[in-house]
């Protein structure tokens, strides 16, 4: 085995420099100070937890559990520390420096490679065991910081005062895909080294040119009179705005901080996946339409879909080249363990307390903020009316309490109506309803009954369906665009495209999904734990597929897992003659990514387990993996041969997609109240 204690050369330390600036926080930004994030009032510095300000007697401060008074002058000039009286700024000899009694030159260097500090040698960056760094005759792990940012404005410092960060910084772009275009856009930052401005510039120029698009596909409608295309580049113009907010919020998230912590490193991660797949969105739109706008409308986005996988590709090599280096002083367990679970061992973080107890509690013990029933005995009759009450950019919990009924409405909760809470009178009762369709005339985009656009969105006990039939081909039930969205003991009812899992982050448990073919799809980064996935009987000669995961962008957080579910068959499905083909998923795009994990499949599934979407395309660029199922469908014997297949994977790569790894979800999750196994 190799080291990978190499030099770092030019393009390595620019990335450790911005990868620190955007997405670890892993040190503080002075020595023994706690970080200005840190709002408990407390760090940990090599494994030594303390409060600096705690004061332990009148006049006293600990300090890493000594007592002194910092200040108190015991004689003329003198200053008492930790029990120690000295001139901090005696000079004693020449070039020499008392400090706490002790006379040393602090920067002599004794050997090679070795300086004097206080009177000791040392290497500071020696490596004495794997993980471990001697700093003055101590070895610790400097990743123990663990509440820390870091100083955004101290990179910049840095990369100014050094010739060699400055030419890396040109060389940023070495791990784009689209290099020449990424050194032009970073032109607009004037030559800067400060990071802000570098991404905020990159950001910039991919949402003008995204708006120099949109202004141009308003003139390729007035030119188009089929119905279909007009309908396409509606939907191009609503999710293209979706894209440009993306990114706006990104750069926004940088220059608003003086500090960026991991949080923000995936926050930034999942935001540039869903504006490329907003940017997919807008194409997909015209699959089936006549004419050549589809082909016009590429061409138009090109150069605006480059810019935002730039910024991905960016991002995502820095992490990785932090993973794989010593830094001293610089926490790499916070991408490793980036989501660590709860003292309960139930939850990811992005649940909260009050979030949880929605879930888990009976829907009688909840007291809602709006009640919709059939019968007039709430405040409204239709859920889109209760809705359209909710302030926009609030973030105060509005719990809805949908009584039993069926309502047949199309919902949609706005982007940017923020943490609503959707509570039924249990699946059997509570019933919303709809029939829209493609072969109606209707994109598979725009045909969900229920769309969910605002974040932090949570919705229980009830049933979402698409009535339309396996006839009508496309036709969603539920389509989910938005962030930390929770769904616990639903049903999702239709044939083809039931479950349109379309971006960010999204966890759904104790589901029951149903379906024929492609019925859950998308690029979210989906979990779905102790959910049944039911396949229903598809039209004559129709092959099913459980999956078909939609990941355009390698880099793209994206990707569906199934984790302890369970994959059956509908009765009817049961006693089709021949039988059915079925399969667990086929590639939708070029990089899809899926996992099932931990669960049951039946028998009846195809013994290869996979279909190819057409001929060999993806099979080599996806990563589909199976790991610890049972039941009489999971034997691997027969399984594909494609190059993305991966037939075994270690136990540490499937915990990567846990819940609480793959979508940071101890941070949220949890605070729904869902039963939740990180």
């Amino acid at each position: 085995m190799g080291s990978n204690k190499k030099s770092l050369g030019v393009i390595g330390m620019a990335s450790i420099l911005f990868l620190m600036a955007f997405v670890v926080g892993a040190t503080a930004t002075e020595s023994g100070s706690c970080a200005p994030s840190d709002t408990k009032g407390t760090c940990e510095v090599q494994s030594i937890e303390h409060q600096p300000q705690e004061v332990m007697k009148e006049g006293f401060v600990a300090v890493q559990g000594i007592e002194h008074r910092p200040k108190e002058v015991t004689k003329e000039g003198f200053v008492a520390v930790q029990g120690i009286e000295h001139r901090p700024k005696e000079v004693t000899k020449e070039g020499f420096v008392a400090v706490q009694g002790i006379e040393h030159r602090p920067k002599e260097v004794t050997k090679e490679g070795f300086v004097a500090v206080q009177g000791i040698e040392h290497r500071p960056k020696e490596v004495t065991k794997e993980g471990f760094v001697a700093v003055q005759g101590i070895e610790h792990r400097p990743k123990e910081v663990m509440k820390e940012g870091f100083s955004l404005d101290s990179i910049a410092d840095a990369i100014g005062k050094s010739e060699h960060l400055q030419e890396s910084v040109k060389a940023l772009c070495a791990s784009t895909d689209f290099k020449e275009l990424c050194e032009k856009s970073l032109a607009r930052a004037n030559h800067s080294h400060d990071p802000k401005k570098l991404l905020n510039a990159a950001f910039s120029v991919a949402w003008e040119n995204l708006s120099e698009s949109m202004s141009k596909s308003a003139l390729l409608k007035r030119a188009d009179k089929d119905p279909r295309t007009h309908e396409a580049l509606d939907i191009c113009k609503e999710v293209l705005n979706h894209s440009i907010e993306d990114l706006k919020r990104s750069s926004h998230k940088v220059e608003e901080s003086t500090t960026i912590n991991v949080e923000h490193g995936n926050d930034l991660k999942v935001w540039l996946s869903a504006a490329i797949t907003f940017e997919e969105t807008c194409l997909d739109a015209f699959q089936n339409t006549t004419g050549d706008t589809g082909e016009k409308m590429r061409h138009l986005l090109k150069t605006a879909m480059e810019l935002t996988s730039n910024g991905l590709a960016m991002l995502t090599k820095l992490t990785e080249l932090l993973k794989t280096l010593e830094i001293p002083g610089f926490s790499r367990r916070l991408l490793e363990d980036a989501a660590a679970v709860d003292s309960t061992g139930e939850f990811p973080k992005f649940v909260d307390a009050p979030t949880r107890r929605l879930l888990t509690a009976p829907p009688s013990s909840i007291k809602p903020d709006m009640v919709v029933s059939k019968d007039g005995s709430g405040k409204f009759n239709s859920i889109n009316a209760a809705l359209a009450t909710i302030p926009p950019k609030s973030n105060r919990t509005v719990i809805i309490l949908i009584k039993a009924g069926v309502y047949s409405e199309y919902v949609v909760v706005p982007r940017k109506v923020n943490n609503v809470v959707f509570m039924g009178e249990g699946p059997s009762k509570t019933v919303i309803t709809g029939n829209k369709n493609f072969i109606d005339g209707v994109g598979t985009y725009k045909t969900a009954t229920v769309v969910v656009e605002g974040d932090g969105f949570v919705c229980r006990d009830l049933t979402i369906e698409n009535r339309a039939g396996a006839a009508k081909h496309q036709a969603v039930a539920l389509r989910v665009s938005a962030d930390m969205v929770v769904i616990h003991n639903c049903n999702i009812e239709a044939y083809q495209d039931t479950l349109y899992a379309h971006s960010y982050r999204q966890f759904y448990r104790g589901c029951t999904i149903t379906g024929t073919i492609d019925f859950i799809f998308g690029d979210a980064a989906a979990v779905f734990q102790n959910c049944k996935m039911i396949v229903r009987k598809p039209m004559e000669n129709q092959a099913c597929m459980v999956t078909a995961q939609g990941r355009k962008d390698r880099r793209s957080v994206g990707g569906t897992v199934l984790q302890a579910c369970e994959i059956l068959p509908d009765p009817a499905l049961k006693g089709v003659t021949p039988p059915v083909k079925v399969y667990l998923g086929r590639p939708w795009k070029e990089f899809s990514r899926t996992i099932i994990m931990s669960s049951f499949i039946d028998g009846f599934i195809a013994p290869e387990g996979w279909s190819p979407w057409q001929g060999d395309f993806a099979l080599n660029t996806l990563w589909y993996a199976e790991y610890g199922n049972r039941g009489p469908g999971a034997n691997t014997a027969s399984r594909v041969k494609w190059g993305g297949y991966k037939r075994n994977i270690s136990p540490e790569i499937a915990k990567q997609f846990s819940p609480s790894v793959y979508l940071d979800g101890d941070a949220w999750i949890k605070r729904t109240g869902v039963p939740y196994t990180p």
